[in-house]
Parts: C-alpha cells; structure tokens; sequence
C-alpha cells in the first residue's frame, strides 16, 4: 500500500512538472515567434499612443526569425509604410523602440520646414502632430530641415508622431529590418502613469476606451 501511494504521489507530481514545463515551452514559442508585449513609456509617438499603453505586437507578420539572432528563416512580408513597428534601438540594441515607418528601401527621404517628402512627394497620411512652432534650421538640429537621404538596402527609416519630440531616424540613421520585432496591432491595457501607483486615483486612471483599440 504505501509503494502504491509513494508512486501515485510521484505519478502526479510528474504530470504537474510536465504540464508546467509545456506551458513554459509553449509560452516561449509564442513570445518568441508569434506575440509580444511591450508598453509605451514615453510621448514620442503621441497622440496616436499615449503613455501607459500596453501593446500586443505581431512578430509573424514580417518573417519567421531565427532566435536571438534576429535573421529571417522564412520572410512573409517587409514594413511598409505607415506601419507602427517595435524594434531594437540600433544605438543600444538591449533597448527596445516603437515609431512609425516614413520610407522603406530605394526611397530618398527629405524634410524641409516640416514638410516630409519621400521620392519627391509629400508623405501621406495625417498622424504627424507639430506642437512647437519654430522651424530649427539643418545646421541647429535634422529635426525640421533633413536630407535628402536614400534608405539603404535591408533597412526602413522611422520618425515618432509626435514629430517635435521624437528622438527618431533623422538624428541616427536608419533600422536594419533584422532588428524589427514587430508590428504593434492592438491596445489591451492603457492606464494614466501620472497618477500614485498606491492609490486609488490609480484605478480611475484606467482608459477604459482604449482598451482593444486597433493600432494603426
């Protein structure tokens, strides 16, 4: 009887350890190849996202990637732009950064007094938020006078929405599409990080309406 017990107990300590580590296995394989988590700690691309976001980020959409190495396996699709991309920050690639993509490889990118042209034409689309009136000259600063650069091959080039207070491609380059993580496509957590994380003011800060908000 007390075999029988001794194996019945280890028989279901077995069955826990397994469903853990397969759980664990699995978790990994989607976060790893699937789906991501990442949240937005800055303004930089406000008011499209705004501090406190918690994004879901496809990482299939643009390839299957070779762990940790960061190549693509199985292409599927380049960023286009227009599309809201998480990747590492080619200045610190342990840190991860979220702008949108302005100009993909072959186009000549080039800004003046504000105005974005890509091959010539003016960027399309309204996301771009303006907040400071003053035009910086080229020799000041690449904020308002930039280019014209052409993006080279395997890379896109990103700006933030919040185009006076980003910290984007026209002050370091360009990104390698190794580097992309993803593509950023729903908000499934959003709250006011300005209010104490020890009160109660901090549940009233939930953004109940930006909860499940396509991101795009």
């Amino acid at each position: 009887m007390k075999n029988s017990k001794n194996q019945k107990n280890k028989s279901i300590v077995r069955e826990y350890t397994e469903a853990i580590v397969i759980a664990l296995v699995l978790a990994l394989f989607i976060r790893t190849f699937i789906v991501q988590a990442f949240k937005i700690p800055s303004g930089s691309m406000l008011p499209t996202l705004q501090i406190g976001d918690h994004l879901l980020v496809n990482k299939f959409i643009y390839g299957i990637k070779i762990p940790f190495s960061g190549r693509i396996l199985i292409p599927i699709e380049n960023p286009a732009p227009g599309d809201i991309v998480v990747f590492k920050f080619p200045k610190n690639p342990k840190l991860d950064y979220i702008k949108r993509v302005i100009a993909v490889a072959g186009d000549t990118v080039t800004i003046r007094n504000k105005k974005i042209f890509v091959n010539g034409h003016p960027l399309a689309g309204t996301h771009g938020v303006y907040t400071d009136p003053r035009i910086l000259p080229g020799d000041v600063s690449p904020r308002d006078n930039f280019g014209p650069v052409k993006v080279p091959a395997h890379h896109i080039f990103v700006m933030g929405d919040n185009r006076d207070n980003s910290y984007d491609g026209r002050f370091w380059g360009f990104v390698d599409l190794d580097a992309v993580r993803g593509k950023a496509f729903i908000i499934y957590w959003s709250w006011d990080l300005r209010k104490p994380l020890l009160s109660i003011d901090r549940f009233t800060s939930i953004r109940w309406n930006r909860i499940g908000h396509l991101v795009h």
